[in-house]
């Protein structure tokens, strides 16, 4: 983080994230010129029809959209300009280089800024989006820290005594919060309706030089303009005059649109890691992008003489590495110790599982409300629980819950699985509802929960009783390991043809079943949670079917010893000596060899409604 200068010439406002503009107040009529002199007065209608307000002058500022903390956010003011909602929008006001019928720009600033609040003081009661911007006059690194503590951009710093200058200049500096810069886009990752990633350059001596990959900060209010932008810029070759990844599925584009993005790292190569897209800034040309320079702190150096595909070196001189487009910083960090036979996993295994099941776990996961279990010391350390959204880089969007105060956070993508790594999210838990429909369920869960004393071979038995239950039902049964010395039986559902299945629905018709089978062999199950009763018999745990509950994904790790994977099987697997706890993180790569045991899940779902009628004729 730059500092900025301290010293009693220099003054210090806050930096605002938005587009930085002109007002040009002319007989009444305010025209808003951006940097590259295109008139924007009809993008901004209501601060235009403000302006109009005012005598002839000539302004300087920076339009914004402010949250709900009062902070900038480019991302927001994108948005408005999207969907034509510009109503909320704010012009900060920082200068004034005509005003009173003369040139002021040969004045020091001091001056300008005294006319300037004197001006928008003057008619005050006329102006609600025009704002002064006031500047502090205090020691520039105490103004700096408490912007970035405010979460805010970070400060300009600008010289008391200098005349007003159009472009870069020794009288005006920048400090940041955050590292960021400006970037053409050369390309892009995905499918026709999924923008995964962009790969982005900046323009050195006439040419474009890749910078990295953009992989987060796609919502679908920015993703969906973004993309159809993109394919109408479509061309064959790549544009970048140095190589980026090979990477299968990239689509080239002509480097005209320029994007604005946040990072948390920059190689000293000039490599761009965890970046995450802001918007685009369609107030500069894609020429005149060229690579900044960043603070001290911000840069990775590389291992002299030594090759280094996977890992670089932080400032630190300690290993990180790229997987999925994701930084996964200390990958060698070990998350579960070593437990013979199995060594020690870390960081690195657990991310590499993310992407190499990636597919397998999305069928489960992919757009679902998400419990997850961290382990940021590993799991002999203290585990959280979290559900939503938090400052951990998770690549989620928000998706909300009825009754909950908080939307929950819910992974779309591989890359969103492989930051959960970053995070140290070692378990998922997954609603069992439809994508996107957090209130219509769409599996039903059995949890075969054996007491201490029960062998595994009854657990298995117990599962094809329950498979046979089910199939008599209507429905179509499916197995998985928990990572326990359980199993999860689980069947597809749909509702009728006039109305969806429901929790309540789901919830009954499973505890009825776990009733009958209670009922049918006493000795053998139980339907109660009282561990008291429990010696000798397989809880049959129904309660996994309520609205806010969930089941540990598919191929998922468990936060316990040897790193265990809850792992679907074929029903064939499941025969006397089977051991459950063999399907780790060691020997789950194995599997990937062979098919997907549930991948034909969800096209097997069974009525509800049937399934329900089926039962109480057993």
């Amino acid at each position: 983080m730059a500092v900025p200068p301290d010293s009693a010439d220099w003054v210090h406002e806050i930096k605002f994230d938005g587009y930085r503009m002109q007002m040009r107040v002319e007989g009444g009529k305010a025209r808003l010129l951006t940097r590259r002199g295109l008139d924007w007065t009809e993008r901004f209608p209501e601060i235009a029809r403000e302006g109009d307000r005012l005598p002839d002058c000539l302004l300087d500022g920076e339009i914004v959209a402010l949250d709900g903390d009062g902070v900038a956010d480019f991302s927001a003011l994108q948005q408005a300009l999207s969907e034509h909602k510009t109503a909320a929008l704010v012009f900060f006001l920082f200068d004034v280089l005509y005003a009173g019928g003369r040139d002021l720009r040969p004045e020091p600033l001091r001056a300008r800024k005294d006319i300037l609040e004197a001006l928008l003081r003057r008619h005050a009661a006329k102006l609600t989006r025009l704002r002064f911007v006031s500047h502090f006059a205090s020691a520039g690194e105490a103004v700096l820290n408490a912007a970035c503590r405010m979460h805010l951009e970070g400060v300009i710093s600008k010289r008391l005594d200098a005349p007003y200058r159009s472009g870069r200049s020794d009288s005006w500096t920048k400090s940041k919060c955050r590292a960021g810069q400006e970037v053409v886009i050369g390309g892009w990752w995905g499918d026709s309706s999924k923008l995964r990633s962009l790969l982005v350059g900046a323009f050195r001596g006439g040419k474009l030089v890749y910078l990295g990959r953009v992989g987060t900060g796609f919502n679908p209010a920015l993703a969906r303009p973004l993309l159809a932008r993109l394919k109408g810029l479509g061309r064959a070759a790549s544009p970048f005059s140095t190589r980026p990844p090979r990477t299968g599925g990239i689509h080239w584009v002509e480097p005209k649109l320029v994007a604005e993005v946040e990072f948390g790292a920059i190689t000293q190569a000039g490599l761009l890691r965890q970046a995450s897209y802001k918007g685009l800034r369609e107030d500069k040309t894609a020429q005149s992008v060229v690579p900044e320079a960043q603070p001290a702190a911000r840069i990775v150096g590389e291992k002299k003489g030594q090759a280094m595909p996977r890992h670089q070196l932080t400032k630190a001189g300690e290993r990180h590495c790229e997987i999925a487009g994701i930084v996964i910083s200390h990958p060698a960090k070990e998350l579960w110790p070593q437990a013979a036979p199995d060594p020690a996993f870390t960081k690195e295994d657990l991310a590499r599982h993310y992407e190499a099941f990636a597919e397998r776990i999305l069928l489960h996961v992919a757009g679902r409300p998400l419990s997850l279990v961290r382990a940021p010391d590993g799991i002999d350390g203290q585990l959280f629980f979290q559900r939503h959204a938090n400052k951990q880089a998770i690549k989620s969007r928000p998706i909300k819950v009825e009754g909950e105060p908080e939307p929950y956070l819910a992974i779309d993508d591989a890359e969103g699985l492989v930051s959960l790594a970053q995070a140290a999210v070692l378990e998922l838990h997954p609603w069992g509802s439809k994508k996107d429909e957090p209130e219509v369920p769409e599996r039903v869960i059995f949890d075969l929960d054996p007491a201490p004393d029960v062998a595994f071979d009854r657990v298995i038995a117990g599962a094809k009783e329950l498979r046979e239950r089910l199939k008599g039902c209507g429905l179509e049964p499916f197995v998985k390991t928990t990572g326990g010395k359980g199993l999860h039986v689980i069947a597809a559902i749909k509702g009728s043809p006039r109305a969806p299945a429901t929790w309540p629905d789901v919830k009954e018709f499973a505890h009825r079943l776990c009733l009958q089978m209670e009922a049918d062999s006493p000795d053998a199950y139980i339907a109660v949670m009282a561990k008291k009763a429990r010696a000798g018999k397989i809880f049959l745990d129904y309660l996994r079917n309520d609205r806010t509950s969930t089941a540990v994904a598919p191929w998922s790790p468990r936060a316990r010893a040897h790193a265990p994977v809850a792992t679907p099987l074929e029903w064939a697997q499941l025969r006397k000596g089977l051991d459950p706890l063999a399907y780790t993180l060691r020997t789950a790569a194995a599997l990937l060899k062979r098919p997907d045991p549930w991948r034909d899940l969800h096209k097997s779902a069974g009525s509800l409604p049937v399934a329900r009628k089926a039962l109480e004729k057993a």
